[in-house]
């Protein structure tokens, strides 16, 4: 291939500094009703309201542009990963934080993710929340319709979701409050010194 990487005279340093804060994601997995989106949205905006640069990546979202030619097969789960994984990283080297809610039900997705950023620039969020727990919120009906054979591959159901084995954070959306997880998400963030 004749593509070459062309260096910016705009460095990550520089935009760090000029933000006068760190860039990293903070990649919020779960299951789907775990709190992912409604969670990395109160966090996104207590981080704006200190006047901090942050953007959402929802997986919803995502998949109405971006990721809109993909399906939930094994295969186009892994891609819609690959695929927020490159654009989180050019977040990161913009200079800002940015929040990923994703189901990403596979580990080795996750891990792939991780090592095309800095050893400082991935924080594995895990949304804890029991299956039940989940159904029983199902915001958006989709637990019901995958239980009665309406949604295939979906994932708790007939799909499977491997919990991270060692994220940064455990956040346990069936036990606290969002208030609360967003605050234990802003404590480890300063005491990281990294806001």
């Amino acid at each position: 291939m004749n593509i070459v990487w062309h260096q910016e005279s705009v460095t990550k340093e520089d935009r760090r500094k000029k933000n006068k804060h760190h860039s990293f994601v903070l990649w919020f997995t779960g299951l789907s009703g775990s709190g992912k989106s409604t969670l990395a949205n109160a966090v996104a905006k207590t981080l704006f309201e200190k006047n901090i640069q942050c953007y959402v990546l929802d997986g919803d979202n995502v998949r109405h542009g971006l990721n809109s030619d993909l399906g939930f097969s094994a295969e186009d789960r892994t891609e819609n990963i690959r695929r927020i994984g490159e654009v989180a990283k050019l977040f990161v080297d913009s200079g800002q934080i940015v929040l990923t809610a994703f189901i990403s039900p596979f580990r080795q997705d996750r891990q792939l993710v991780r090592s095309k950023l800095e050893q400082d620039e991935f924080i594995e969020i895990y949304v804890h929340c029991p299956l039940e727990t989940c159904e029983q919120r199902d915001p958006k009906g989709l637990y019901k319709k995958a239980r009665n054979g309406e949604i295939r591959d979906f994932t708790g159901i007939d799909s499977p979701y491997e919990p991270p084995l060692s994220p940064e954070l455990v956040v346990d959306t069936d036990q606290y409050s969002i208030e609360q997880c967003v605050q234990q998400i802003i404590s480890y963030l300063k005491n990281k010194q990294w806001i």
